[in-house]
């Protein structure tokens, strides 16, 4: 790809995902770096363009849409990497997946919708086999935390000839905000599961994105419910954790890691995350709260979905999309997702992950930047496919958000 135009394009610059994630591209590109912003509105991408730091004054505008296969065709064929903030992924992701995995060009998305990765599966993986694309699905606080923190864990104890991972748990702590893009995922899901409900066995099954099911470990049942005190997990913990509302796509996406590696990971590989509640009196109570109302939310979001009066009313009560959290919020959020691994040796390991600002906005912007930077330049393991952070980019990555400012990335005995 030395004769594209571009080394790296994002697409969707316009909205607040995609400016966020501009803004970063223009302090942390390499100099020299040949980046455009895409989007279907010229004019919104020249508004965008014009806030950006000086750095980012010469780069290109491209127009597209997802509705015009046409348009994303070309866009593929005019960068090495495509960076997509433009969701829900399952309404409007194909078309640009397809046209970069027919183009050979690299790609990396936002997604946190296990029915979307799916079907880039079943209709491109081969495809993109075939013409070298790295086609990388969530690439965000979905799911790079998760990723990478398991991929870590597992290269220490192959470091310390510590055997395979068996027991795993992640357990997140995080204070951020929400945004309509977010809730309009949400919406795309559900509304999925309510026209076909088919779709939940992708949903439920914890190996619904593996490229090969027979060969996964058979460890029993892994659930993503939680309800318990913390000091279950690990005695250093305190407090209750809950039902973490991530868990079920972030589970999925590294036991496909684990396959793509061969099953690197171990036969015995069983891996869960949680959310802590914290270490108060009201622990327990706030616990319980968050698991059963992540069940009520599901459960009534389905319903609604249903019926055309349930849209109407969503469609109201909702977050549009194109809004986010304040700056302040960005600014102040925070995550640790803290993982706890034991080996087939008996050796047990933590690894801490760690970033300041907005899980879902801040922090992503800079995940989403790294990932499309280490795409463009980075020398990258030759696997291509649909692939995962950690099975596309693993070091490389690891190496550049560890050098962020504001992530750490540390694996330690437990």
């Amino acid at each position: 790809m030395t004769d594209r135009e571009f080394d790296l394009v994002l697409f969707g610059a316009t909205g607040f995902a995609g400016g966020l994630t501009a803004h970063y591209l223009a302090a942390a590109a390499p100099a020299g770096a040949r980046i455009a912003l895409a989007g279907r509105s010229l004019s919104k991408l020249a508004e965008v363009h014009a806030g950006l730091p000086a750095a980012a004054r010469e780069w290109p505008l491209v127009q597209a849409d997802s509705s015009d296969p046409a348009s994303l065709d070309a866009l593929a064929a005019r960068t090495r990497v495509v960076v997509t903030t433009v969701g829900p992924y399952v309404r409007y992701g194909l078309p640009l997946a397809r046209a970069c995995a027919q183009a050979g060009t690299h790609y990396a998305d936002l997604t946190g919708e296990p029915l979307f990765i799916r079907d880039c599966i079943v209709q491109l993986d081969d495809v993109a086999a075939a013409s070298g694309a790295k086609i990388v699905n969530s690439c965000g606080f979905d799911s790079i935390p998760s990723d990478l923190s398991v991929y870590q864990l597992h290269r220490q104890a192959v470091t310390d000839n510590a055997g395979e991972l068996t027991d795993t748990t992640l357990v997140a702590a995080l204070k951020g905000g929400m945004s309509g893009g977010t809730v309009d995922t949400a919406r795309a899901m559900l509304e999925a599961v309510a026209a076909d409900p088919a779709t939940t066995k992708v949903l439920s099954h914890p190996y619904s994105l593996s490229p090969d099911r027979a060969r996964e470990p058979n460890v029993g049942r892994q659930t993503d419910q939680a309800l318990e005190r913390a000091s279950g997990i690990d005695p250093a913990l305190h407090g209750w954790v809950a039902t973490f509302l991530m868990a079920q796509h972030n589970t999925k996406i590294v036991r496909r890691s684990n396959a793509l590696l061969d099953w690197a990971y171990g036969q015995k590989f069983r891996y869960r995350e949680v959310m802590s509640t914290g270490s108060s009196r009201l622990s327990p109570v706030y616990a319980a709260a968050v698991s059963g109302g992540i069940v009520a939310i599901m459960v009534t979001g389905t319903v609604l979905s249903k019926i055309k009066a349930g849209r109407w009313l969503l469609d109201r009560a909702l977050p549009k999309p194109g809004t986010g959290p304040s700056e302040n919020t960005r600014r102040t959020g925070w995550f640790t997702m803290t993982t706890f691994a034991d080996t087939t040796t008996g050796t047990r390991y933590r690894c801490t992950f760690t970033a300041q600002g907005d899980p879902g906005y801040q922090a992503t912007a800079v995940m989403l930047g790294e990932a499309g930077l280490a795409l463009a330049f980075d020398t990258l393991p030759g696997r291509a496919g649909i692939l995962t952070p950690a099975a596309a980019m693993g070091d490389a990555l690891t190496e550049r958000l560890a050098a962020a400012d504001g992530f750490t990335l540390e694996v330690e005995g437990a």
